[in-house]
Order: structure tokens, then sequence, then C-alpha cells
């Protein structure tokens, strides 16, 4: 009798442990999962690839929490270069946070030549781009552009700095520049959205085609204004903040599991474009759109800074 129960028991256990395994074991890969790098990648390749670190190069406080947040400059991954601050401001305006463009206003691909080319980037090398957990769109804004000017294999490193560390591996306070080289860009127009195209889609006149809102739900319902007029695009009635999409504290980017969750709605085989205020927070979007095979994805780069503060666009609320 004791036995039998024993056997029952046993039975059980093995049952849970094997419901357990395989739900591990089956749970949802990312369909692009190289897009992806990790600590133990990134220092098994660092004499072969190239690591942009997207931060600051210098420390700067965090006026919200007086927090210091630390830069290049005072502790990087060895091996890794700085282009001269934040990928976020360097490759982009300064003043509307959005790609270079020439005087008929295409992207201005001789600036970002010369940037990378000093920057000794070459085309045929593989580059890991970081940041950390508060500024993991810098390192985002870093590989869609890089994707957009062609580069064939740039990843993003999953949870940055606080990964590399947190593996027990060790940072470089010591400047590393590359010589400088002759990179040569290869546009993929598609990776980029402009005004043009998604006043096409608000007007209803572009079929097959995702918007997807990445700002907060504030700024969706039009209550939180950050220009000229507060609201949304229309046809963008998807709003998913990317603040859901990462861990705040780890910089991890969510499971392709997490990812359905939030955004398996969406048709994977159709034109999907994200926006934000200033196409920075989209740009992660983009990135984990990327990760989980959407099949043609674009970043709306003027996004609602200039959608909202220009008057003659429609909006909704």
């Amino acid at each position: 009798m004791v036995s039998n129960k024993i056997r029952k028991i046993t039975v059980r256990f093995l049952v849970i442990v094997f419901l357990l395994v395989s739900a591990s074991a089956y749970s949802a890969e990312y369909a692009n999962p190289d897009l992806l790098a990790t600590p133990s990648t990134v220092e098994k390749n660092k004499d072969k690839w190239i690591i942009i670190d997207c931060r600051d190069k210098a420390d700067k406080e965090d006026k919200k929490t007086n927090e210091i947040i630390k830069g290049y400059d005072s502790g990087h991954i060895p091996g890794a270069i700085s282009i001269g601050g934040e990928c976020a401001k360097v490759l982009r305006t300064k003043e509307e946070s959005v790609v270079f463009k020439d005087a008929k206003g295409n992207i201005d691909t001789a600036k970002y030549e010369k940037i990378l080319s000093d920057a000794g980037i070459s085309n045929d090398k593989t580059i890991v781009v970081y940041a950390d957990a508060k500024n993991i769109t810098s390192a985002s804004v870093g590989y869609w552009i890089l994707e957009l000017l062609g580069h064939k294999d740039v990843r993003f490193l999953n949870g940055g700095i606080e990964a590399w560390t947190g593996a027990g591996k060790s940072l470089d306070a010591k400047e590393h520049k590359l010589s400088a080289s002759k990179y040569k860009i290869h546009l993929v127009p598609d990776r980029i959205a402009t005004t043009e195209e998604v006043l096409k889609i608000a007007k209803g006149e572009a079929k097959n085609v995702q918007l997807v809102d990445s700002r907060t739900p504030g700024e969706h319902k039009g209550e939180d204004v950050r220009a000229k007029r507060g609201g949304r695009i229309p046809m963008s009635d998807f709003n998913v903040s990317h603040t859901e999409t990462f861990d705040k504290k780890t910089g991890m980017i969510n499971s392709m599991d997490e990812l359905e969750k939030l955004f398996g709605k969406l048709d994977k085989n159709k034109r999907t474009i994200p926006y934000c205020q200033t196409g920075t927070r989209s740009t992660l979007t983009y990135l984990q759109f990327r990760l989980m095979g959407f099949k043609n994805v674009a970043n709306y780069d003027d996004s609602w800074i200039i959608w909202g503060n220009r008057e003659d666009l429609p909006i909704e609320k």
C-alpha cells in the first residue's frame, strides 16, 4: 500500500518535472536571435568585431534622480570605441533628433561616411552596439541607423554594460581608438519611413501597412503634449509604450513570448512602422520587430516632433 503511494507520488513528480522542462525547452525563440549578442559572444569575438559604446563619453547627472550616470571614460568593455558621445546624438541632428539630410532633403550619406570612417569602422566587420539600461534607446538608435546605412552585420548587446559586469567581466577606462577607414554606405531606404509615406497611411491611402505608437499612453491619448499639438497619427491605434518591452533595471529585452503578448495581434508579413516623439524610442520597437521576424520594418524618424508641429497634418485624440 505504502509502495503504491510512493509510486504514484514519484510518477506525479516526474510528470511535473517533464512539463516544466518541456515548457522551458519549447518556449518561443526569437525569429532572428543572431541580432542580439551576449557578453560571452562579445568577449569571444572582441578582437574581430567592432564594439561601439553608445553612451556619452563623460559621466552625467540624471536631473530627475540626481544619479550620476557613468560614461565611456569611466569604464567600458575592453576594446570598445566611442564615436564621440551618445549614438542617439552624434548620429542625428541636435534640433529635431532626426537623421542628417543634405540640401535636397535626402539622407546625407557623405556626412555618415565621414563619421563612420573617422571612427575606423569597416564595412566587412561585425558591429556590436551597447549602452546601459537608462540609455538603451541610444544603442537602438545606433543599431537602426547602421542597418539603414546598409551595414550587413549589426548586433545589439542584450542587457548592455549591466549584462557585461553582471557576468563578472571587467571594464577598461583607457580610450580605445581605431585607425581611420574608408566606409562606404549602401543605403536601405525601406528601413526609414518618411512623413509623405505616413501621411498616405493616415489618409487611408496606403494598404497593408501597420503604424505603431511607441509613446506612453498619455502621449497617445493627447493628454501629455510635447509639441504644438497633442494626440496621435490617424491609423495608429496600436499603442505599446517602449517601457513595456524591456526590463528597466537590467536593460534586457523581453523574451519572444513576452513580445508576442504585446505585439501578437500584428501581422508580421505587413510593412510595420513604429513612431514616437523623436524617432528614438521607436528604434527599440524597430529592433524588437526585427527580432520577432517582421518582414518589412521601418522607423518613422520624423515622428511626433515633426508631425505634431505641422498644423497641416491630421491628428486624432
